[in-house]
């Protein structure tokens, strides 16, 4: 019994070792690449690099070192081929060394590289511009030239794990607000600044980007295709309330994109709690002439204000103002 036991042990030890030696043979699984909020396009950045909190990107503040993330539209590819060379990028301090084609998963783009001095501080650069999917990205890696962290096999191969989802999480993009939306009320995400704005529509992104304006121009307004809500966190704004009807005529009539302009109520609103003002109007859009109804809301508060512009179609005016409110009142500050 004694030796079967033994003999047991070291069947069980030789199969740990195998599977051991088995684990060990297998190719390393490749890194997922990983999205900076609120882009589409990411990469597996080089070890040190982590996403940035202030710009679409990687860095590692403790070098310097940083990888920008731009996305252009599609239509920008050939442009930006033809027009960036090395007397373009002269322009912008930067010496050309090497520009040569990539060929990525995504697609087929190209790569330059070069020197840069700037704040009296010399670097390494890395230009990649890609045509992908819908989009144009456009990829500047910037190192300091005395670092050794970031050699240039260290970022080719960084850059060769570029990637572009199809979307963003609507949650991922809200996230970059400095005011949270508890409620779309049915609305869609179109743009988002960071930190600053968001713009809601009727229409997903994928629909508004297909009709061409004008297609649009020539259609019948159909129900809730051109409603739009704009929400903007803004510095600054009056402390007296006997200014916050000054400031809002101000305010409204910087709205663009309308004309013949007839306001039909401006008072006072509470928001939340908060003190506000409200300014509703008759109007037409600018570009295709069609009847809209345009409201503002002002919400005051703290050392700025929130700006909430609503526009939609007279047809359907009632039933958008009431999403519209409902938006309106489920916005609060972080």
């Amino acid at each position: 019994m004694g030796n079967a036991k033994f003999y047991l042990i070291r069947a069980c030890a030789g199969c740990a070792i195998l599977f051991a030696l088995t684990i060990l043979a297998l190719p390393a699984q490749p890194a997922d690449p990983i999205f900076p909020p609120g882009s589409r396009i990411g990469l597996v950045p080089p070890a040190g690099m982590v996403a940035s909190d202030t710009f679409a990107g990687f860095a590692d503040p403790s070098k310097n070192a940083a990888i920008l993330i731009l996305a252009l539209p599609a239509a920008a590819y050939p442009q930006i081929e033809k027009a960036l060379d090395a007397e373009a990028l002269k322009k912008q301090g930067i010496s050309l060394q090497k520009r040569e084609p990539i060929q990525l998963k995504i697609g087929k783009g190209f790569l330059l590289t070069g020197r840069q001095v700037a704040d009296k501080e010399r670097y390494r650069k890395w230009l990649l511009v890609m045509p992908a999917d819908d989009l144009t990205a456009l990829v500047t890696v910037q190192v300091p030239e005395q670092d050794s962290s970031y050699p240039d096999r260290v970022v080719r191969a960084a850059l060769t794990t570029l990637a572009v989802r199809p979307t963003v999480p609507d949650a991922e993009e809200l996230g970059l607000l400095p005011f949270a939306v508890g409620d779309l009320a049915g609305f869609h995400i179109e743009t988002v600044l960071r930190g600053r704005a968001l713009v809601l529509g009727d229409a997903p992104k994928e629909n508004s980007a297909d009709a061409s304006k004008d297609d649009r121009s020539k259609e019948a307004p159909r129900q809730g295709l051109d409603a739009r809500l704009l929400v903007a966190a803004v510095p600054g704004g009056p402390s007296d309330p006997d200014k916050y009807a000054d400031f809002a005529r101000s305010a409204f009539n910087d709205i663009g994109g309308i004309m013949d302009v007839h306001v039909t109520m401006s008072e006072p609103l509470r928001i939340n709690g908060q003190m506000g003002y409200q300014t509703m109007a008759e109007a037409k859009d600018a570009r295709t002439g069609i009847d809209v109804m345009v409201v503002q809301w002002l919400r005051f508060g703290g050392s700025g204000f929130l700006q909430m512009t609503g526009i939609a179609p007279v047809e359907n005016w009632t039933s958008v103002l009431a999403r519209l409110r409902a938006v309106r009142d489920s916005v609060e500050p972080k």
